[in-house]
């Protein structure tokens, strides 16, 4: 089932600016900012759309792909390849994610972003890419390989039918900070998290995301939110608001654990 957008690009509201404009023909309980920035995070895998540089013709492939910390997807590519070519050559391109389950494929949510490729040799992008890709530690030191940020641009988003959204990309973007400090944070939470709350990665995994029992461990940390995966399975837990800082990420944590443990006594 597709969902046609009731306009080329969907008003944003005045009184809250970044927000749609609500459109009394869709459902009350869409938010398409909140939808597009659940399947921009949770993303392991994209259809990535690039200008064939030598015949000006599209090509699409697939890519495995994580986010920096302001959201923007990351790509790890051979120099070898024809996507890479085409993108050193035209930075242009597109990003179709998806949210896989059982039946019509179509009638899940698929997010397209337009994006402009820009090389990226900043250590934290490696790091966030394989914390997301383990097995990408196989190759990423090849001479051939390289990092791209793929920075959106503008969206689409497709949840379903009467459930669409067009425009600019920015607002399911974090803001920049100081990504120095950031990364310092993720380290330190991160590695804190598993070694002393390894029972609360457990129930945010179970409990609050509705994934099966399993190793549960954090692997990555952002300002919207944190990343756990037990073996190929990946477990995304949103914030309610951004995260910048050590003392409000405690302060959510602590919430969100005591939310957990409140669901299963509630179960």
């Amino acid at each position: 089932m597709s969902g046609t957008p009731i306009s080329p690009e969907t008003p944003t509201n005045p009184e809250t600016p970044g927000k749609p404009e609500r459109d009394p023909r869709q459902p009350a309980d869409f938010e398409p900012l909140a939808l597009a920035r659940d399947l921009l995070r949770a993303a392991r895998t994209g259809s990535l759309g690039t200008v064939e540089a030598a015949s000006g013709f599209p090509m699409v492939t697939l890519t495995s792909m994580a986010t920096d910390y302001d959201g923007c997807p990351l790509i790890l590519t051979s120099r070898l390849s024809h996507h890479t070519q085409n993108l050193l050559a035209d930075p242009r391109g597109s990003l179709l994610l998806s949210r896989p389950g059982k039946g019509d494929p179509l009638a899940h949510p698929r997010l397209s972003l337009r994006v402009i490729a820009e090389p990226a040799v900043e250590p934290r992008v490696r790091s966030r890419f394989l914390a997301r890709n383990p097995k990408a530690r196989v190759y990423v030191d090849f001479p051939d390989f390289l990092f791209f940020r793929l920075v959106p641009q503008a969206m689409h988003l497709n949840g379903g039918f009467a459930r669409a959204y067009s425009g600019d990309a920015a607002p399911i973007l974090a803001q920049s900070g100081d990504w120095a400090d950031f990364e310092a944070l993720e380290r330190s939470a991160v590695a804190h998290m598993n070694e002393d709350h390894a029972d609360a990665v457990r129930l945010y995994a179970t409990r609050l995301c509705g994934m099966a029992e399993g190793p549960w461990q954090a692997v990555g940390l952002d300002p919207d939110g944190l990343d756990m995966m037990a073996g190929d399975r990946l477990a995304r837990l949103p914030f309610d608001s951004p995260v910048m800082d050590g003392a409000s990420l405690r302060r959510v944590l602590q919430e969100l654990a005591e939310k957990a443990r409140t669901a299963g006594q509630s179960g």
